[in-house]
Protein backbone atom coordinates (compact mmCIF):
# COMPACT_ATOMS: atom_id res chain seq x y z
CA UNK A 1 0.00 0.00 0.00
CA UNK A 2 0.96 3.75 -1.04
CA UNK A 3 1.22 5.91 1.86
CA UNK A 4 -0.26 9.32 1.20
CA UNK A 5 1.40 12.50 1.29
CA UNK A 6 -0.57 14.43 3.91
CA UNK A 7 -2.64 17.24 2.09
CA UNK A 8 -1.02 21.22 3.16
CA UNK A 9 -4.00 23.51 3.80
CA UNK A 10 -3.15 27.27 2.30
CA UNK A 11 -3.80 28.69 6.04
CA UNK A 12 -1.05 26.52 7.31
CA UNK A 13 1.54 27.50 5.13
CA UNK A 14 -0.20 31.99 6.10
CA UNK A 15 0.23 30.85 9.32
CA UNK A 16 3.93 29.91 8.80
CA UNK A 17 4.81 32.89 6.77
CA UNK A 18 2.77 35.05 9.62
CA UNK A 19 5.20 33.73 12.23
CA UNK A 20 8.16 34.56 9.93
CA UNK A 21 7.54 37.70 9.49
CA UNK A 22 6.39 38.46 13.23
CA UNK A 23 10.42 38.65 14.04
CA UNK A 24 11.60 41.11 10.78
CA UNK A 25 11.15 42.12 7.22
CA UNK A 26 11.43 39.47 4.78
CA UNK A 27 11.99 39.53 0.68
CA UNK A 28 9.63 37.92 -1.46
CA UNK A 29 12.38 35.28 -2.22
CA UNK A 30 13.13 34.84 1.14
CA UNK A 31 10.29 34.41 2.51
CA UNK A 32 9.77 31.61 -0.34
CA UNK A 33 12.88 29.98 0.35
CA UNK A 34 11.87 29.66 4.28
CA UNK A 35 8.52 28.48 3.20
CA UNK A 36 9.25 25.77 0.99
CA UNK A 37 12.13 24.16 3.34
CA UNK A 38 9.06 23.72 5.35
CA UNK A 39 6.49 22.95 3.01
CA UNK A 40 8.85 20.63 0.64
CA UNK A 41 8.62 23.18 -2.58
CA UNK A 42 4.47 23.32 -2.07
CA UNK A 43 2.49 24.90 -5.23
CA UNK A 44 0.69 26.93 -2.63
CA UNK A 45 3.58 29.33 -1.85
CA UNK A 46 3.40 31.56 -4.71
CA UNK A 47 -0.34 31.94 -3.95
CA UNK A 48 0.03 32.53 -0.23
CA UNK A 49 2.83 34.85 -1.01
CA UNK A 50 0.53 37.25 -3.55
CA UNK A 51 -2.21 37.33 -0.98
CA UNK A 52 0.22 38.26 2.17
CA UNK A 53 1.72 40.95 -0.27
CA UNK A 54 -1.73 42.24 -1.67
CA UNK A 55 -2.64 42.61 2.42
CA UNK A 56 0.73 45.21 2.95
CA UNK A 57 1.52 42.33 5.43
CA UNK A 58 5.05 41.50 3.27
CA UNK A 59 6.91 44.14 1.35
CA UNK A 60 9.97 44.34 -0.52
CA UNK A 61 9.80 47.98 -0.44
CA UNK A 62 9.85 47.97 3.41
CA UNK A 63 12.64 45.55 3.64
CA UNK A 64 14.82 47.57 1.14
CA UNK A 65 14.01 50.77 3.20
CA UNK A 66 14.78 48.83 6.21
CA UNK A 67 17.59 47.55 5.05
CA UNK A 68 19.27 51.17 3.81
CA UNK A 69 18.41 52.57 7.12
CA UNK A 70 20.04 49.80 9.03
CA UNK A 71 22.94 49.92 6.35
CA UNK A 72 23.38 53.65 6.90
CA UNK A 73 23.33 53.43 10.66
CA UNK A 74 26.67 50.96 10.55
CA UNK A 75 28.38 53.60 8.31
CA UNK A 76 27.90 51.78 4.75
CA UNK A 77 28.07 53.74 1.68
CA UNK A 78 25.65 53.89 -1.48
CA UNK A 79 27.53 50.52 -3.46
CA UNK A 80 28.16 48.49 -0.34
CA UNK A 81 24.16 48.75 0.17
CA UNK A 82 23.23 48.48 -3.65
CA UNK A 83 25.34 45.18 -4.31
CA UNK A 84 24.08 43.76 -0.52
CA UNK A 85 20.67 43.98 -1.59
CA UNK A 86 20.82 42.63 -5.26
CA UNK A 87 22.70 39.64 -3.33
CA UNK A 88 19.86 39.03 -1.37
CA UNK A 89 17.52 38.65 -4.51
CA UNK A 90 16.01 42.52 -3.83
CA UNK A 91 14.83 43.39 -7.33
CA UNK A 92 17.29 46.17 -9.04
CA UNK A 93 14.92 48.56 -10.21
CA UNK A 94 13.09 48.88 -6.77
CA UNK A 95 16.54 49.11 -4.97
CA UNK A 96 18.08 52.45 -7.23
CA UNK A 97 14.69 53.87 -6.69
CA UNK A 98 14.47 53.77 -2.76
CA UNK A 99 17.92 54.13 -2.32
CA UNK A 100 17.25 57.73 -4.70
CA UNK A 101 14.40 58.31 -2.68
CA UNK A 102 16.09 57.97 0.57
CA UNK A 103 17.22 61.38 1.81
CA UNK A 104 20.86 60.63 2.66
CA UNK A 105 24.38 62.89 2.42
CA UNK A 106 26.55 60.18 1.47
CA UNK A 107 29.61 62.70 0.66
CA UNK A 108 28.23 63.36 5.37
CA UNK A 109 28.07 59.78 5.98
CA UNK A 110 31.74 59.13 4.36
CA UNK A 111 33.43 61.47 6.33
CA UNK A 112 31.41 60.93 9.86
CA UNK A 113 32.62 57.22 8.92
CA UNK A 114 35.83 57.61 8.35
CA UNK A 115 36.28 60.39 11.39
CA UNK A 116 34.29 57.40 13.65
CA UNK A 117 37.00 55.31 12.50
CA UNK A 118 40.33 57.19 12.66
CA UNK A 119 39.38 60.67 14.63
CA UNK A 120 39.77 64.30 13.01
CA UNK A 121 44.08 63.52 12.21
CA UNK A 122 44.04 64.07 8.47
CA UNK A 123 48.31 64.74 7.97
CA UNK A 124 48.74 61.36 7.39
CA UNK A 125 51.77 59.64 5.66
CA UNK A 126 50.84 57.98 2.08
CA UNK A 127 50.70 54.34 4.26
CA UNK A 128 47.80 55.71 6.50
CA UNK A 129 46.16 57.12 3.79
CA UNK A 130 46.05 54.12 1.42
CA UNK A 131 44.64 52.44 4.38
CA UNK A 132 41.93 54.85 5.14
CA UNK A 133 40.94 54.98 1.43
CA UNK A 134 40.54 51.03 1.31
CA UNK A 135 38.31 51.25 4.13
CA UNK A 136 36.54 53.77 2.99
CA UNK A 137 35.77 51.90 -0.55
CA UNK A 138 35.20 48.91 1.24
CA UNK A 139 32.31 50.28 3.43
CA UNK A 140 31.17 51.33 -0.32
CA UNK A 141 31.86 54.80 -1.04
CA UNK A 142 33.18 56.12 -4.58
CA UNK A 143 36.16 57.93 -4.87
CA UNK A 144 34.35 61.23 -4.95
CA UNK A 145 33.28 60.71 -1.25
CA UNK A 146 36.01 59.41 -0.30
CA UNK A 147 38.18 62.28 -1.35
CA UNK A 148 35.66 64.58 0.48
CA UNK A 149 35.58 62.26 3.89
CA UNK A 150 39.50 62.61 3.80
CA UNK A 151 40.49 66.14 2.60
CA UNK A 152 38.23 67.91 5.04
Amino acid sequence: MEEKQPQIKPSKIRITAMGILAGREYLRSQLATKLEEKFDNSSLIPDVLDQLAAENLQSDSRFIEAFIRSRVARGQGFTRIRLDLKSRGADTALIDQLLAQADIDWFELARDTATLKFGNDHQVDPKEKAKRIRFLQYRGFSFDQIKHALND
